[in-house]
């Protein structure tokens, strides 16, 4: 607050001996600095409670979002959809069985075969041509390893770079490189082996890179379909393992689950020998080997599962969508499509919030309890309660379909959890935002006590001004009073000194 001056005011006249002078009566003065720092301290609350507001905004809409608000119709169409897909899942997939899927993948790997031989010049028709002319064209630098990994029915799976996969094509450039195979032992150990035959091993990088990659690839595909010997002989032949197979023998060879009876649990199932039927004696009467034929028909029939669940998916999301649209359309009164845009499409849009989350939960889990009741079922009615009932139970089950609960079933637990944690964080901004608040009310407080010190200290200074104000005022009436007799006895003296003087003044006053 700025000084300020009371004052009086003097002038004067020589002739009338009056004077009036410029005379200060009072000085006030408020020292604001402490006003100033409190007002800045105030912007800054006004900015962090801001900020805390806003924040507050955004963890709303998060718990709003994690928050379930599914109502009873919801829940019933949730069901329902389960329950139909549940009969469909019945009535078209029917159990998974591995010997159609590895006939499906057996069938595509062939025509595979067939067409690549044709694409590289092969001008017959039949299988096993086709892998005799792809064996001789491509002829690969890890076969000269093959008594190194255990004979013709085990370096598929024990050489690395024989594998059908990412893998594969790592240790076959590696192989390129180093001019050493690289897989297991018949224990499952890592071992290295050198390769003798150097006119498969590259002399030069764009030459190693071809051999490594493109010679690769069109070897691997003639030992898809096994050997041209084999299918002569009109035998299935050892193929190659697939991508999990592949994947799984690598694995093994890390110390943590380097075991020798993995190893061997690996080979079996690979060679077909741990899926293969047997008698009443536990005799193997055949083998069904998991290659990449049988991972082919495997993915097949597991594609086949998940068609009831899309089913389900689409029937929960749709249903969402449609009521929610409505819902959009009827509070917004759209009427015409460039209303449409006055949509919040968040409320709208079947996904990333715990409603739908929890009708897919409910739809995932009827569904999955509908499989379920329908696997006992058949199993019961083909075998009866006996030892094989689970294995028939097993196959009846919709596998794609429990993955999809259970997706479900942590993606709700998940948001709970999430939701949990941002109501807590929403407590403490409250708090935070509180005591902001309320430091501002005690600052604003302390400018209202700074204000009636400035007012009491101003009123005080103000009866004092007006003390020395009615002094003045005295002062002057006494001196105009002076000034007046001054003037009086100044007129007959002026009458004299001009003769006019009267004759004007009477003109004056008869105008």
């Amino acid at each position: 607050m700025a000084e300020q001056n009371l004052c009086a005011i003097k002038t004067s006249c020589e002739e009338l001996d009056v004077e009036l002078e410029v005379i200060p009566v009072v000085q006030i003065s408020v020292n604001s600095s402490r006003a100033a720092e409190i007002e800045e301290k105030i912007k800054d609350l006004d900015s962090l409670i801001e900020a805390s507001e806003k924040k507050l905004a955004e963890l709303n809409s998060e718990i709003d979002r994690l928050t379930n608000h599914a109502d009873g119709l919801d829940y019933m169409v949730a069901v329902a959809s389960g329950v139909i897909s549940g009969l469909v899942d019945s009535l078209y997939v029917g159990e998974f069985s591995l010997s159609e899927g590895s006939k499906w993948g057996e069938d595509t790997i062939n025509k595979f075969v067939k067409k690549i031989a044709k694409s590289q010049g092969y001008e017959g028709d039949e299988l096993s041509g086709s892998v005799s002319f792809l064996e001789k064209k491509f002829p690969f630098a890890a076969d000269k390893a093959t008594s190194d990994f255990g004979g013709g029915l085990q370096h598929h799976l024990r050489d690395f770079s024989h594998h059908a996969s990412p893998i594969g094509l790592f240790f076959s450039l590696l192989t390129q490189f180093t001019g050493k195979a690289y897989g297991t032992s018949t224990s499952g150990m890592f071992i290295v082996v050198d390769v003798s035959e150097s006119g498969l091993i590259g002399d030069s990088l764009p030459s190693k890179i071809f051999l490594g990659v493109v010679q690769w690839f069109f070897h691997i595909v003639s030992d898809m379909a096994g050997s041209s010997s084999s299918i002569q002989s009109g035998s299935l032949g050892t193929g190659l393992p697939g991508p999990l197979l592949s994947l799984a023998k690598a694995l093994s060879t890390i110390p943590i689950f380097q075991n020798e009876e993995v190893s061997k649990t690996i080979s079996r199932i690979f060679n077909g020998t741990a899926f293969g039927d047997r008698d009443e004696a536990g005799v193997l009467k055949n083998v069904k080997p998991f290659d990449l034929r049988a991972e082919l028909g495997a993915l097949q029939q597991l594609g086949k599962q998940a068609v009831p669940v899309i089913i389900n998916e689409c029937l929960v999301r749709g249903f969402y969508f449609i009521r929610r649209f409505y819902g959009e359309v009827k509070d917004k009164k759209i009427k015409s499509f460039s209303d449409l845009k006055r949509i919040e499409w968040g409320n709208v849009m079947p996904a990333k919030n715990r409603t739908i989350v929890r009708m897919l939960t409910i739809a995932t889990g009827t569904f999955t309890l509908v499989d379920m009741a329908d696997a006992a079922i058949r199993s019961a009615v083909k075998g009866g309660f006996t030892p094989a009932f689970w294995a028939n139970f097993l196959l009846h089950v919709n596998f794609v379909g429990v993955g999809r609960f259970a997706i479900a079933l942590y993606s709700d637990v998940k948001m709970g959890f999430e939701k949990g944690k941002k109501e807590d964080e929403r407590r403490l901004t409250m708090n935070y935002q509180l005591y902001l608040l309320n430091a501002k009310v005690f600052y604003k407080q302390a400018l209202v006590w700074i204000a009636a010190q400035d007012a009491a200290l101003a009123i005080e200074q103000l009866e004092k001004t007006a003390n020395q104000s009615m002094s003045q005022y005295v002062d002057s009436l006494q001196a105009i009073g002076v000034s007046l007799e001054n003037v009086l006895a100044y007129i007959p003296k002026a009458l004299e000194k001009n003769k006019d003087l009267k004759k004007d003044l009477l003109d004056i006053l008869e105008a």
